[in-house]
């Protein structure tokens, strides 16, 4: 083989065998003549339209279908060589942030990217609900990477999780996952992952989000199941709390299903959390499907929150969103069925616009001190456009309603965003910010393509509880 050269005259294996400073200098230029022989990406940031805030979860798609999906930070790094330096059609889908149609319908962008250049798109927002970024999965902040910038930033190794649950426990907000998908096979984690953080484990509130999880983890250093039960299948945990027994240690517990094909639960049971091995164990079985008990009895299931009554008796609430059970907020009442009151939860709740009923399928409640009220977001059943994919606001004197009116915060297109969970302890009681987050998944809709890296995680939402929008839920 022929030596490289830079030019005419000695080689550059002759230089650099030569151990001079100058051989050092031509390995440096051919790094940097090998950088540049590529394509520099084109920096293309998406930034709302008034604020100036980054949006995540943006995609540009060219007329040949290639897709673009900006990261937490709403930067793509565009590196498609036979677009620079031509003038390119990007269609723009938001998920509740858009451009104008033009004169044809299509809502998208021109733009001309150029190596090295930094190009901007402002988005209208159409939702209320302000959309802050992704805290699961990987590459959260790929895009901006790939340019250079969030280089401290390391991701966790999770590409994917369903459905949190979260609880306060010794000091700490302890998060809890579904099925969770990883990058060495198709078939992930199917017994909950884990992961802790401080209480409030956000500086800001504006994108882009840095939420940095300790996660349970095996002995190498990589997350793993924490509620492996008997059974074949997934465990599923739900009913998330902790809750003191006789003694005032807080004991964390949950109840867990066990899945078969398609997603069935063909076993209900109560778990107790083990602070010293990271893991739940089995306390005792509550229903085991037969012909005799087709259908599992009311469990502590679904988002529990606390509540005193008006004699001043704590409760936990269960729920998903509106609850169905309650229980005495001590242990020992948790693991004693006849200590549970079932409830009987409103079955909709009116439209703000239109009165029509909506029903809710999912979601969580929490006391709200800066609204003095009873507040929830949850996912209508059914819901148009997207059957999974609509999110309501409705508001209570009681937990145990009456709820309502309901106005929508948050629409998708044709996407689900399922299981929407309150973060009451991530803000101080004078803030009128309500957080949550909900999992974006392609299941449920109508086939469409999977999101880049956003497929089957978290995203994370700020509502602002004094925007005029809100106003027919809050009765001003």
């Amino acid at each position: 083989m022929t030596p490289f050269r830079l030019s005419a005259g000695p080689t550059v294996q002759t230089l650099l065998g030569t151990g001079s400073s100058f051989g050092a200098l031509v390995l440096g230029l051919i790094v940097w003549s090998t950088s540049v022989s590529g394509v520099q990406p084109c920096r293309i940031e998406v930034v709302e339209k008034g604020s100036g805030w980054p949006v995540p979860l943006v995609e540009l798609r060219t007329t040949h279908h290639v897709r673009f999906v900006t990261d937490n930070a709403g930067v793509i790094a565009f590196d498609l060589p036979e677009l620079m330096g031509r003038e390119t059609w990007f269609n723009v889908i938001g998920h509740g942030y858009e451009v104008p149609k033009d004169g044809l319908g299509s809502r998208g962008v021109r733009l001309t990217p150029e190596p090295g250049e930094t190009l901007k798109v402002e988005v209208n927002r159409t939702v209320i609900a302000r959309r802050l970024g992704r805290i699961t999965g990987g590459g959260l902040f790929a895009e901006s990477q790939k340019l250079g910038l969030e280089r401290d930033w390391r991701d966790s190794g999770i590409l994917g999780c369903d459905s949190v649950q979260n609880a306060v426990h010794r000091g700490r907000l302890f998060w809890l996952w579904g099925d969770t998908t990883v990058a060495h096979y198709p078939l992930g984690i199917f017994h909950g992952t884990s992961a802790t953080t401080p209480i409030r484990p956000l500086e800001s509130f504006e994108p882009p989000v840095h939420l940095k999880f300790e996660y349970v983890t095996d002995e190498k250093g990589m997350p793993r199941g924490i509620a492996e039960m008997p059974g074949s299948g997934p465990t599923w945990v739900s009913g998330y709390v902790s809750l003191p027994d006789k003694n005032g240690t807080p004991r964390l517990v949950g109840s867990y299903a066990k899945i078969k094909p398609p997603l069935e639960a063909y076993q209900w049971g109560l778990a107790v959390w083990n602070d010293d091995a990271s893991k739940f164990e089995p306390f005792r079985v509550i229903w085991t499907k037969s012909d005799a008990t087709p259908e599992p009895p009311p469990i502590p299931k679904g988002h529990p929150t606390m509540w005193k009554d008006e004699r001043g008796r704590a409760w936990v609430l269960f729920g998903d969103p509106l609850p169905i059970l309650r229980v005495p907020a001590t242990f020992e009442a948790w693991q004693d069925a006849s200590a549970w009151d079932v409830l009987d939860p409103q079955k909709s709740v009116a439209s703000a616009t239109d009165g029509a009923a909506i029903e809710p399928h999912s979601g969580s409640i929490a006391w709200n001190p800066w609204r003095k009220r009873w507040v929830t977001v949850f996912m209508q059943s059914l819901g148009k456009p997207n059957a999974f994919g609509e999110l309501w606001y409705a508001e209570a004197d009681a937990p145990t309603g009456p709820w309502g009116p309901a106005v929508k915060i948050l629409s998708h297109e044709n996407y689900t965003f399922y299981n929407p969970r309150l973060h009451p302890e991530f803000t101080p009681d004078d803030s009128p910010i309500l957080i949550f987050e909900g999992t974006y998944t392609s299941l449920f809709a109508d086939k469409p393509e999977p999101t880049p890296r956003y497929d089957y995680n978290q995203v994370l939402y700020r509502l602002d509880l004094d925007d005029p929008a809100l106003a027919p839920a809050q009765g001003r």
